[in-house]
């Protein structure tokens, strides 16, 4: 979940560094942060909904962390917290680095920008990069994106602080590009990335190679091979075949590729027999030998996953995209601390996150114990 020195969430919280002056302080900057998680973990989705609920659980929380004042930090307090986080370093602390884990071969980790659309009701544009794991699905690293940057320009600093050793990094179109792969390759990392218009010679050979195989029969063993899957759910069977070919590693100058790719998903309607297909193709440093097409078709599954898995999850679960917080570093700072509580709630086998949010609401002892706090009383 975070770089090996923490051990547990207050661990990180505690080394967040404090950016108030000294004068004033009524509570101590731990405490602040571990208040504001805590809300979130009992599914609150505004600083105003995580003020309401401090303020209803009063008694329970001051008797559980005994503060020393006899009082708990106001809503006032809490807002001003967020708006004042050093986003540089709440990044570092909360952007949860992880190290390659021993025995998990090609572990997926796609690169993916999110906006938060709250924060635009207010004119404030609000745009992050995330790099996160695939399953379970546990964001490694999170950066905003600058006004005058975009992902291509962000993606490289934020790859740079993890170590992407055992990883295959994925990510759509827009960051299939020259510089990124050859920073990949040069971590120890590999990649599986869509292509589209955005290179255009690459895409047109690719589907022209899948148009008009070359090999031949004898030949499909080693220049060509597929991997069909099929679901059925939500009212619908998709199937999805994936094609992978060693064939334009000569013909393509780009740096580490060993295959491309086409997939093809069929989608039918069960109710009504409608039936639609879409077409993309993809290129990867995997060579055949280590990743054939069905860990090829898993990889690019899981990238995907991600946008139901986590955006969503943030988007409308933790009401992101509903709130109304755009002031300062307020919505980012929620951002990280967001992506923190869904990371620990993940890792801590939760597959559903509202389910999460309902037993810890009624368990105040173990959201607190979660976190890595053990409470002065166990009346609670």
């Amino acid at each position: 979940m975070a770089n090996s020195q923490y051990i547990t969430v207050l661990d990180i919280l505690a080394d967040i560094p404090d950016p108030r002056k000294d004068r004033g302080k009524r509570h101590p900057w731990w405490m602040i942060l571990l208040l504001l998680v805590l809300g979130l973990l009992q599914g609150e989705e505004t600083p105003y909904g995580i003020g309401m609920w401090v303020q209803a659980n009063a008694e329970r929380l001051e008797e559980a962390l005994q503060p020393a004042r006899g009082y708990l930090p106001s809503f006032s307090t809490l807002y001003r917290a967020l708006r004042a986080m050093d986003i540089e370093e709440v990044k570092h602390k909360l952007g949860l680095n992880e190290n390659g884990e021993g025995g998990l071969a090609l572990q997926g980790v796609a690169l993916d920008g999110k906006s938060i659309r709250g924060a635009w009701k207010f004119g404030e544009s609000v745009h992050l990069l995330s790099l996160v794991r695939h399953d379970p699905p546990v964001i490694l690293a999170q950066a905003e994106v600058g006004e005058k940057e975009n992902e291509i320009s962000a993606a490289p600093a934020l790859l740079a602080e993890v170590d992407l050793r055992h990883k295959v990094v994925t990510a759509d179109a827009l960051l299939t590009q020259r510089a990124l792969c050859e920073q990949i390759l040069s971590q120890g990392s590999d990649y599986l990335l869509v292509v589209k218009d955005n290179q255009p010679r690459m895409k047109e050979a690719i589907a022209y190679l899948f148009d008009n195989p070359p090999w031949t029969q004898s030949e499909k063993n080693t220049e060509y091979q597929h991997y069909t899957t099929t679901d059925k759910g939500h009212g619908r069977i998709e199937c999805r075949t994936l094609e992978a070919s060693t064939s334009l590693n000569d013909y393509l100058d780009w740096p580490g590729l060993q295959q491309v790719m086409k997939r093809t998903t069929r989608r039918t309607i069960i109710r009504t027999g409608e039936v639609t297909e879409a077409v993309a193709y993809g290129i990867t440093s995997l060579q055949p030998v280590k990743a054939d097409a069905k860990i090829l078709e898993r990889l690019w599954r899981g990238h995907w996953a991600i946008e139901n898995r986590v955006h969503y999850v943030r988007d409308v679960t933790m009401g992101e995209d509903a709130g109304r917080s755009h002031r300062d570093n307020t919505p980012v700072a929620l951002a990280f601390l967001r992506n923190l509580v869904l990371s620990l709630l993940r890792l801590t086998g939760w597959d559903s996150i509202p389910n999460a949010f309902r037993y810890y609401r009624a368990r105040l002892h173990e959201s607190l114990q979660l976190l890595g706090y053990t409470p002065r009383t166990d009346g609670l």
